[in-house]
């Protein structure tokens, strides 16, 4: 029994009038602690898997489980990292951080008290009375992750968090991913189309087929951390996750 898992989840959408299958029976069990990422091509179903995680989305056939228990809508148990931050630029940093602990109802110096850690954690200390339009999308991506990670999620859910960011940007922040994993224990599923990102961080990668999505294999990512990028002994994992997933981009 693992932490998170999907029996048999199956999705439709309606195109042209007419159902088109997305999801084709994903059937995952992500352990306690796990950073399980996931990799496929364009329109395979791997956002709307993680949104049917979350709750945000319904799925047509087999359901989600945590701890071995049926969910069915969204919780603070799971929460979603997406693309853009989606951050309050009415709010200044910490009160963005501290906005679902405000929510939850918890009294401003126990939310401080939280917030400060996560700052911290994501090197956001400084710029905690600053507002998101002063910052660059880096730091935002940051601000995102550290409300998330406020909240104590059982499962964090992250869609492709570092796809806007400069290479630079992004290498420094995967090693920093990496790290507040291994503080946090965090159990993550992370979605990217990039397979170097993937290989750099997940402690198991998944490749989707073309849809309708389907695992089409698992690899084992069994090497230290942490994972750099210009590290050339992650190359053969990117090689043979790559000849699985380019027969799919090709469909």
């Amino acid at each position: 029994m693992g932490k998170l898992e999907s029996r048999n989840i199956e999705k439709y959408f309606i195109h042209d009038g007419k159902p088109l299958k997305t999801l084709d029976g994903i059937d995952l069990n992500v352990e306690d602690g796990e950073f399980v990422c996931i990799v496929g091509p364009s329109g395979c179903g791997k956002t709307t898997f993680l949104r049917i995680a979350a709750g945000l989305e319904k799925p047509d056939e087999g359901q989600i489980l945590l701890d071995n228990q049926p969910l069915n809508n969204t919780g603070p148990d799971r929460i979603m990292v997406f693309q853009e931050g989606a951050l309050f630029p009415w709010l200044n940093v910490q009160d963005n951080v501290e906005y679902g602990l405000k929510i939850a109802g918890i009294p401003k110096e126990k939310r401080n008290q939280i917030s400060h850690r996560y700052l911290d954690m994501m090197q956001l200390t400084q710029f905690a009375t600053s507002y998101t339009y002063q910052l660059s999308t880096g730091m935002k991506q940051r601000v995102a992750i550290a409300r998330a990670l406020v909240m104590e999620p059982d499962v964090l859910l992250m869609d492709e968090p570092f796809a806007a960011l400069d290479a630079q940007t992004r290498d420094l922040l995967l090693v920093e991913m990496q790290l507040i994993w291994q503080k946090t224990k965090k159990t993550i599923i992370f979605v990217t189309h990039n397979v170097a990102e993937a290989v750099m961080l997940g402690t198991r990668v998944l490749v989707f087929t073309h849809r309708p999505g389907r695992i089409k294999k698992e690899f084992k990512i069994d090497y230290k951390r942490p994972r750099i990028s210009e590290d050339e002994n992650l190359l053969p994992y990117q090689q043979k996750i790559l000849a699985e997933l380019r027969p799919e981009v090709k469909k």
